[in-house]
């Protein structure tokens, strides 16, 4: 079970899908199921809302810009 989550993690992290994504083993030990488990959530809810995340960020910068312009 952990080295399924362990994959899906890998695949949440891919930009690209032809990129390879290598997480030092020593690294995974670490963890827990349970902490690989809310890691791959906590990605999965980045994926599914990253253009919200994302307008989120750029419309901050924007309102910051233009105090910069007064």
């Amino acid at each position: 079970m952990k080295n399924e989550i362990i994959e899906n993690i890998k695949k949440l992290i891919k930009i690209n899908p032809e990129e390879t994504i290598e997480i030092n083993p020593n690294y995974l030990e670490y963890f827990d199921v349970e902490e690989l488990l809310d890691i791959q959530k906590q990605l999965e809810f980045k994926k599914e809302n990253i253009s919200k995340i994302t307008n989120n960020y750029l419309d901050e910068i924007y309102q910051k810009t233009k105090k910069d312009e007064i």
